[in-house]
């Protein structure tokens, strides 16, 4: 019985799935640009309807759809989007001719990580930046460390250290989520400050970054996300390829700083199926100070070889499901043979000195940092329900410097973390009306997070943490009237870390000069459940004014390791790891005014019942400290386009934040600059008066903060030294030798500014009092096969 009225109601579905489909009418199209040239890949909808596709290689788009009453949209990075009311009736095929403006501003952009589902930057009810293809080319024309891409491009990101460490390059004075195309990167199990530096910008399509506390993506994201898009295939041709070749050098005092940079690409189509293979060595010149003197090798950056192999193939199975296979490697490892010849904070910089030696102990750098991720996406099931299923694995390593001193015995610390998850995305359009569509995004995360941090020879410096998450979320958007965005959501953090037993490690005790731990101490189950949610407003009416409201939490366990490694506890259950939430307040408005002038303002506070603060003990050892927080500030973005030819912008970016050490509801102490960054103003003249070459000018200001008295020695504890101002001025110009092959030059601190980066100032140690290189340059050619 019950199979025949299975039988029976599949039959029902397949005849009014029929009888619907007999109903539909065709709606085509074209989508050219404003010279009249075809955009392939752009995104055609009907918002709250099930109904959308993607233009093919010459521009053309088909829709089937009821007749009725629709406002059509079409989106494309780096154009301006596109509404249109659309009647279609019963009788005619209807035929659109429709035309997208290019674009420099972001506000229009296709954003992915906002709401885990590709929608415009106008949709979403919070700050974002989008660092597209050209900035990143500028960028790494002039220095293709993504850290200092990114300190150039993010306001409210902490400037670069300019070492492989990105410790305290927060973002809105705390910690950030990493991504690889919407993957997690980042190992907050330990923090080991390396997770921004994990792939090179010749992968990288374009970077979002959503700041401000994010529920729906999960632990660590305290301070917003950073999501690296990977490279997609560039044209519909079978076949096409790219050759990148370019020298480095100091400028000011050249001898033994050369390097050299190779970059290879090939992508197309073919049929169903498109692919890009992108690969890049890099084998980086000594750095030397704008004096001469060459830079210290602690965390160094130089004379280092760097490796980033993406390889993506995708296969079109329908018209509505699509099946996608990404691997990208990426590594890098220290060829320096220089010690460090140590200095005095605020007198003399620690500097590098050559030796004949064998360097002790395993190259630093990050030996590899494997990600594969399968992807599926099914369109428009049943009621219109879109379906996106991710697998991944993900495989870090990194590896520090050898340290004679602070373990017994000497030792050289790692860190390793292999992740393996599925994310599991569902979206169903809905249609109230025609005053209010909306949309319901849901789904599940399941994560398997193990990482431990141990030395070289086999010593567990955190014990093996093998953590298990299981989180179920849910998106809510409202567009009422195509002009007001609510967006409200929750997530379910279902975590359990199961810790082993261990014994801590043994360090120098700098105040009685002998060696402290060896704590025995019994692991068991952590255990961490809790909602975070988000709700926003945005008011998308008024090209020129777009404001909105926010709020959103984020949950996170962030340096479960570095508690535990340093226990005076003999049971992990008696250790203070409850996690940090934290409730993120943001107000901002965005706008265009005409094709002359856009604009992005946000203001933002960001409480914490708990933060996780270092603070360095007497001993030398590192602590968290664990009260409540309390950050602020603002950040504001402009661009302003006088002529065809010519582009003025910038940013500046305030933080502030201090912290309630005695827990009595008052906030009296200020947080470390390794949390918050002095006050950043970046500024750009970019000059393209042909199509054949081009000149940009772009500079940053670090600026001043000094909120710590030194103690009674005269001394600062590490994250308060004070921190100066100090200016940097870059230059990148192209010139397209033909139509295929193109000469870049770029130089990094053009006016050979002698400076210490805010890191040295602001750790307040001797072997971190580093100063940073000189004038550096890079002379790339490219060109296209």
């Amino acid at each position: 019985m019950k199979n025949c009225l299975l039988v029976i109601g599949l039959s029902l579905c397949f005849s009014i799935l029929s009888l619907a489909q007999s109903a539909l009418k065709t709606v085509t199209g074209v989508l050219l640009d404003g010279q009249g040239k075809p955009i392939p890949s752009a995104t055609v909808s009907l918002p709250g309807t099930r109904y959308g596709t993607q233009t093919d290689e010459q521009g053309r788009f088909t829709l089937t759809v009821p007749a009725g009453q629709y406002t059509l949209t079409a989106t494309m990075v780096g154009y301006e989007s596109v509404r249109q009311s659309l009647t279609v009736n019963d009788t005619d095929t209807t035929t659109l001719n429709l035309t997208m403006q290019e674009r420099e501003s972001a506000l229009d952009e296709v954003v992915v990580t906002a709401s885990r589902r590709a929608e415009t930057i106008n949709e979403v009810p919070s700050a974002v930046t989008i660092v597209g293809k050209r900035q990143i080319a500028e960028q790494t024309a002039i220095n293709a460390d993504v850290t200092n891409l990114l300190q150039y491009t993010v306001p409210a990101l902490a400037v670069a250290t300019g070492r492989t460490s990105n410790t305290g390059q927060t973002l809105r004075g705390r910690q950030v989520l990493v991504l690889v195309d919407g993957v997690p990167q980042s190992t907050p199990l330990r923090n080991g400050g390396r997770d921004l530096r994990i792939i090179d910008p010749s992968a990288l399509e374009r970077i979002e970054v959503i700041k401000g506390a994010t529920s729906i993506y999960g632990n660590g994201a305290d301070g917003g996300i950073i999501n690296y898009i990977t490279k997609r295939p560039e044209t519909g041709k079978p076949f096409s390829s790219q050759t990148w070749a370019g020298l480095t050098s100091g400028l000011s005092h050249a001898s033994g700083t050369q390097g050299f940079r190779l970059s290879q690409q090939f992508t197309g189509k073919t049929g169903r199926t498109d692919y890009v293979l992108n690969g890049t060595y890099e084998r980086s010149g000594l750095l030397k100070d704008a004096n001469g003197a060459v830079i210290s090798p602690f965390y160094n950056t130089g004379q280092m070889n760097n490796y980033n192999l993406l390889a993506k193939v995708g296969h079109t199975l329908t018209d509505r499901q699509r099946v996608e296979l990404m691997y990208n490697y990426y590594a890098s490892q220290s060829k320096l043979g220089y010690v460090e010849k140590l200095g005095t904070y605020g007198k003399t910089p620690t500097i590098g000195v050559p030796t004949t030696n064998e360097m002790p102990g395993t190259p630093q750098g990050t030996p590899y940092n494997h990600n594969l991720t399968l992807r599926y996406t099914y369109d428009r099931l049943l009621g219109g329900t879109g379906l996106e299923v991710v697998l991944y694995g993900q495989r870090f390593r990194t590896v520090y410097g050898y340290e004679a001193q602070f373990f017994e015995n000497g030792g050289q610390s790692n860190v390793v973390s292999n992740k393996q998850g599925v994310r599991l995305n569902l979206n169903t359009p809905f249609r109230l009306g025609k005053a209010l569509d909306g949309e319901l995004l849901y789904g599940l995360d399941l994560l398997g997070d193990n990482t431990a941090q141990k030395l070289e020879d086999g010593r567990f410096w955190t014990p093996d943490m093998a953590m298990q998450n299981l989180a179920p979320y849910a998106q809510l958007k409202l567009d009422i009237l195509n002009n007001l965005i609510l967006k409200a959501g929750a997530r379910f953090e279902n975590i359990r870390v199961r810790v082993s037993d261990f014994t801590t490690l043994k360090t120098y005790n700098a105040s009685t000069q002998k060696y402290d731990g060896g704590v025995a101490v019994q692991g068991g189950n952590l255990r961490y459940e809790a909602f975070v949610g988000n709700v926003g407003l945005r008011y998308a009416g008024l090209r020129f004014f777009q404001p909105f409201v926010s709020y959103s939490q984020a949950f996170s366990i962030n340096e479960l390791g570095r508690i535990l490694r340093t226990s005076q506890r003999s049971i992990v259950s008696q250790l203070p790891t409850e996690p940090i939430i934290v409730n993120n307040y943001e107000a901002g408005v965005a706008g265009d005014v005409g094709r002359l002038f856009h604009y992005d303002l946000a203001l933002f506070r960001s409480r914490s019942a708990l933060g996780a603060s270092f603070r360095q003990s007497a001993s030398g050892v590192f602590e968290i400290v664990r009260s409540p927080e309390n950050v602020w500030g603002y950040e504001l973005a402009a661009e302003l386009r006088p002529t065809r030819f010519l582009a003025i912008g910038g940013g500046y970016a305030y933080v502030e934040g201090k912290t309630d050490a005695n827990n009595d509801g008052t906030y009296e102490a200020y947080l470390g600059s390794d949390r918050i960054m002095a006050p950043k103003t970046t500024a750009y003249v970019r000059l393209t008066p042909s199509q054949r070459w081009s000149l940009t000018v772009n500079a940053l200001r670090s600026g001043e903060r000094n909120r710590f008295a030194p103690n009674a020695r005269g001394l600062y504890t590490y994250g308060q030294g004070p921190v100066t101002p100090y200016t940097l001025v870059n230059l990148n110009g192209s010139f397209n030798l033909t139509t295929k092959t193109t000469l870049t030059l770029g130089i990094e601190n053009l006016l050979n500014a002698d400076y210490y980066p805010a890191i040295s100032q602001w750790a307040a140690r001797d072997a971190d009092y580093i100063k940073a290189p000189g004038a550096r340059g890079m002379l790339t050619v490219s060109h296209r096969f």
